[in-house]
Parts: C-alpha cells; structure tokens; sequence
C-alpha cells in the first residue's frame, strides 16, 4: 500500500481556461445583431416620420446610457473619504 505523496498545483491537471468570446462574435450576438440591421433599415424606408419624430426622446435616452456603460473602466468600485486625483497623472496643462 504506497501513496502519492507528492503535491500537485491546481494548474497542473486543469487545463487553461479559454478567453471568452465578446458578445457579438457568438451566434446568438451575430443573430441579434442581423436582426437589428434588418429592423433599421425596415423603419429606415417605411416609417422614416417615425423615426424622426422619436428621434429627440432617443437622444435623452443616450446620456445616462452612455453614463451607466461608459464608466465600466474607470474604478468606480469604492469611494474613499480621500481624492484620488494625486494618483492619476496629469494630461498635459501645468502641474
């Protein structure tokens, strides 16, 4: 009765975990998106008024859209009670 003895990391038998693909290369992604496409040009020849008319609301719509997704990148995950604006450099202007 021998026993292995030896330690293994967790990296030797386990196989490197693939990248993920982003969205809109998966066929579900490649599927909405055809699907958008053809939707834009429908209401694009058809019912242009329409799309002119909704245009303004889509245009608030944008900005806290844009706030939410756009802020992905930037750190926001804690708030301390200090500025982190020491931390970052300066881009361009005076010191």
């Amino acid at each position: 009765m021998t026993h292995d003895h030896t330690h293994h990391t967790p990296d030797s038998h386990t196989p490197e975990p693939q990248a993920r693909l982003p969205w809109y290369r998966t066929w579900t992604g490649l599927a909405g998106l055809g699907v958008a496409a053809v939707a834009a040009v429908y209401l694009s020849l058809y019912h242009v008024t329409h799309v002119l008319d909704a245009l303004p609301f889509v245009l608030l719509l944008l900005c806290p859209l844009m706030h939410v997704f756009m802020h992905g990148g930037h750190g926001h995950g804690g708030h301390g009670g200090g500025s982190d604006s020491a931390d970052r450099p300066n881009k361009g202007g005076s010191p």
